[in-house]
C-alpha cells in the first residue's frame, strides 16, 4: 500500500498556511499595547546581544507595520554602533524587494506598499551582497527555524540572493511560535528565533 505522506503540498498547503496566518494574525492583534510595548523591547535586547548581530555592518531590517514587533529602537541601535541600516522597498512589478540605505528612520522613511513605511526614493540603493545579518519578518515560526510570512513570498524570492552564510534573524513574540509551521520547498528557513523569553538556535 502507497505510504501517503502527512506533510501537506498543493492546495491543501496553501488552507494550512491560509488557517494558521489568520490564527496567529488574530492573536497579535489582540495583544494588550503595554503588553506588546514591553515584548518588543526584550526581543530587541535579546537580539543585540546576538554575535551575529553584534558582529554584522550592514543590517537588513523592516520596521514595524500594524501589530508587529517594534524594530526601531533595535535599529537605531545599530546605527548608535556605527552600522548601516537598509530597508526593503516593495516592486510591486518584479514582485521583488529593492534595498536602500537609510541614515535616519524619520526622515529617510516613508509609506509605502500597503502603508508599510519603507525607504524614501532619495535613499541609496543596496545590493542584497552587502548585507551581513538579515531580521526576517514573519507572521509565525516554529523552533525549526521555519516561517510563515504574509503569502507574498518577497522574502524567499530575495534570500537566496544574499551572500552565503548571512545571519537570518527573526524577531517573534511568544504567540507566534508554534510546534510546526507548514511549509513547502521554496519555502525558507531561519537561523535564529528571538522571542521575549526564548533564544532558538536552529540547524538550517
Amino acid at each position: 500500500m502507497r505510504e501517503v505522506s502527512a506533510t501537506p503540498h498543493g492546495a491543501s498547503l496553501l488552507a494550512a498556511k491560509k488557517a494558521l496566518r489568520a490564527r496567529i494574525l488574530a492573536a497579535r492583534d489582540a495583544l494588550d499595547p503595554a503588553e506588546r510595548a514591553a515584548a518588543a523591547r526584550a526581543i530587541a535586547s535579546r537580539i543585540a546581544s546576538l554575535p551575529s548581530f553584534d558582529g554584522a555592518l550592514t543590517l537588513l531590517a523592516t520596521l514595524p507595520f500594524g501589530s508587529e514587533w517594534d524594530t526601531r529602537s533595535l535599529a537605531q541601535a545599530a546605527l548608535d554602533r556605527g552600522k548601516s541600516i537598509v530597508l526593503p522597498r516593495v516592486d510591486t512589478h518584479a514582485r521583488m524587494l529593492v534595498l536602500h540605505r537609510v541614515a535616519d528612520l524619520d526622515a529617510d522613511v516613508a509609506p509605502g506598499y500597503r502603508g508599510i513605511p519603507e525607504p524614501a526614493l532619495h535613499t541609496p540603493a543596496v545590493e542584497p551582497g552587502e548585507i551581513d545579518c538579515v531580521l526576517v519578518p514573519g507572521v509565525a515560526f516554529d523552533p525549526a527555524g521555519q516561517r510563515l510570512g504574509y503569502g507574498g513570498g518577497y522574502y524567499d524570492r530575495l534570500m537566496p540572493l544574499l551572500k552565503p552564510g548571512v545571519a537570518r534573524v527573526a524577531g517573534a513574540f511568544d504567540i507566534q511560535i508554534v510546534a510546526a509551521v507548514p511549509s513547502g520547498v521554496h519555502d525558507l528557513a531561519v537561523d535564529v528565533v528571538v522571542t521575549p523569553t526564548r533564544t532558538f538556535a536552529t540547524r538550517r
